[in-house]
């Protein structure tokens, strides 16, 4: 966890608030309660000011502030990349975090798997996210088709899906059959389907799909699907530093 310093003090009630014990007004009943303690004293105003050296106690747990959370999910199939969802389950309800500002960092589609990043960092999204920062995203899929030494030139070529001509990919074929193919395709864009597009327009379909990397960071290999983590320490200085 990335726990930064505060540029100025919060109010009781947001501190509160903001670390996931409860809406603004759950957190005020909490506090005409008693059962709120900041340096050992019971506090029944909302608005006194804290900061992260003061300890803040509620019903006997410590609660200390952190800015940032940055998780790593093994999304499983049939979640959606989405804070909520009517009907389908969200990547966010897979993670284990008290929290209401945490969202993923773009997006897989409902039937891929793998690495999504889920933070409440807006700024390393945007970076992560910038068209202009070509963050490399590394994928294994299975291909219905047989995968060449000529679709490897098309994808370092690049290729023209209509709306946009891919930058050149790194496609390695794993493995193959006499009507099948195993791979691992790296791309340079983050746009809508691009994997399955891509596979598409040299003729192929991609029956399976699971994100291995995105930039610096790399899925833990120990990590059960539809599980998540947070961060180390050196994960998060490495994707900070170079995305």
């Amino acid at each position: 966890m990335d726990v930064k310093t505060m540029e100025k003090k919060l109010r009781l009630d947001k501190y509160l608030a903001d670390m996931g014990v409860g809406t603004r007004t759950e957190v005020k009943g909490l506090i005409k309660k008693g059962l709120v303690q900041v340096n050992k004293e019971v506090i029944k105003k909302p608005e006194i000011k804290v900061d992260e050296h003061d300890e803040v106690i509620v019903a006997g747990e410590q609660i200390s502030y952190a800015e940032y959370e940055y998780f790593m999910l093994n999304k499983p199939s049939g979640v959606v990349s989405a804070t909520e969802d009517r009907i389908h389950k969200t990547v966010i309800d897979c993670i284990d975090a008290k929290r209401n500002d945490l969202f993923p960092v773009g997006r897989l589609d409902i039937d891929t798997e793998g690495l999504l990043l889920i933070t409440n960092d807006g700024e390393l999204a945007h970076e992560l996210l910038s068209p202009k920062k070509h963050i490399q995203k590394t994928y294994f899929a299975k291909i219905d088709g047989v995968v060449t030494q000529r679709e490897i030139e098309q994808f370092k070529e690049g290729l023209d899906l209509g709306d946009f001509i891919t930058k050149p990919a790194h496609l390695v074929v794993l493995c193959k059959t006499e009507s099948t193919s195993e791979v691992e395709v790296t791309i340079y864009e983050g746009k809508f389907h691009q994997v399955k597009r891509m596979f598409e327009a040299v003729g192929m379909k991609v029956t399976y799909l699971k994100r291995l990397s995105m930039g610096s960071l790399h899925l833990d290999k120990e990590l059960p699907i539809g599980t998540a983590r947070e961060l180390t320490k050196e994960e998060l200085s490495q994707l900070k530093k170079k995305g």
